[in-house]
């Protein structure tokens, strides 16, 4: 996922702490807080769907995309709509594909970390993601671009997202690899033209089942226009694709031949998981600071990725430098006034993920 700044990057770096003028840190301050128009959740919304304009496929798709002799037949209406009905008859051997798959790697981590069974229905997980793979289907049919896709199903998503995690966070771990793994699936019953062009649409899902997006929307809300913390976000959001992409290539040039259980590190399908979970992290930091708390990280993120990590053969020193790469890719890129809001959390994160803590 990332690279020590203890090994190439300590050619460039004076050490692994960050540079002498961001070590004044200022506390964590949720701005002055009010009550809001909504419109604001909508633009920190919007921010995060201008992502989905460029493609998330790889330069290698693209090019095939371009040079691809039946593109616009696919890509019409009719085939587009003959793409969303194809998957959408296959669904539900792919929802219980997935299920397989989820179960045979988190049934152990259900006893192991003492989950309640009856959280976990297979059969209302499945229902829930067929219900918005249809929405998301649909979507593609009626060529709704994947940036107004994020806009539109990010409220379906959060009461998703909610339902399983009111009662024990750690569910969405199961509910949110059922996501992942359908759409995998899914995709790869398709020609690498329609797998191009249905891709994004399965990103904005996988998004916002593993992201809080919606909890940091709300938690924007209450804060007043011109809040240091909502700018912060606002200056962060927009990267954080750039940043992801930046900190995954260093991870695999840091470690080559790294193997999890998806894959190689530098293979195409694990590179996309790989970026996804670095904006994973960028969201629960935007989370914390417009929250002014680690509640997000203690009760979700790190049990999640206590629960789902080990299983998919990421180890903790390559969070660990996951974190600390971050750090110098924010910082790079990030005025010193807003990174100095995320440093507190960026820290307390590098210290809950060290190696020391999972020593034993």
């Amino acid at each position: 996922m990332t690279h020590s700044l203890a090994s190439t990057a300590a050619k460039e770096q004076p050490s692994m702490a960050l540079p002498s003028q961001l070590q004044r840190i200022a506390a964590p301050s949720p701005g002055s807080r009010g009550a809001v128009p909504e419109s604001k959740v909508h633009s920190l919304a919007a921010i995060w769907a201008r992502k989905y304009v460029v493609a998330v496929t790889s330069k290698e798709t693209t090019e095939q995309l371009k040079t691809s002799d039946n593109l616009a037949a696919i890509n019409s209406k009719e085939g587009r709509t003959l793409t969303a009905s194809k998957l959408l008859k296959q669904l539900t051997l792919a929802s219980a594909q997935a299920w397989s798959t989820t179960e045979t790697l988190l049934s152990e981590e259900m006893e192991r970390h003492d989950i309640d069974p009856s959280l976990i229905d297979p059969w209302q997980i499945s229902a829930d993601a067929h219900n918005l793979f249809k929405k998301s289907l649909d979507a593609y049919a009626e060529r709704i671009t994947p940036r107004r896709l994020s806009v539109v199903v990010g409220n379906d998503f959060g009461r998703v997202r909610r339902k399983y995690t009111a009662q024990d966070p750690r569910a969405i771990g199961f509910v949110s690899m059922q996501f992942h793994y359908t759409g995998k699936m899914l995709l790869e019953k398709l020609p690498p033209t329609e797998r191009s062009l249905l891709e994004p649409y399965f990103k904005v899902m996988d998004d916002h089942m593993y992201m809080p997006l919606r909890d940091a929307y709300r938690a924007a809300a209450e804060h007043d226009l011109g809040s240091p913390v909502l700018e912060a976000v606002q200056a962060l959001l927009p990267v954080s694709t750039k940043i992801a992409h930046a900190v995954c290539s260093q991870v695999g040039r840091s470690n080559p031949g790294y193997e999890s259980y998806s894959g190689l590190l530098n293979s195409s399908s694990v590179r996309v998981s790989s970026v996804r979970d670095v904006e994973m992290f960028q969201v629960y930091l935007c989370l914390c600071i417009l929250e002014d708390s680690i509640r997000s990280v203690q009760q979700e993120l790190f049990p999640l990725c206590v629960m789902l990590y080990p299983r998919l053969n990421v180890s903790w020193k390559l969070v660990q430098d996951m974190l600390q790469t971050l750090g110098w890719e924010m910082h790079d890129r990030l005025t010193p006034d807003h990174l100095a809001l995320f440093l507190p959390y960026l820290r307390t994160l590098t210290e809950m993920f060290s190696v020391e803590v999972f020593q034993n």
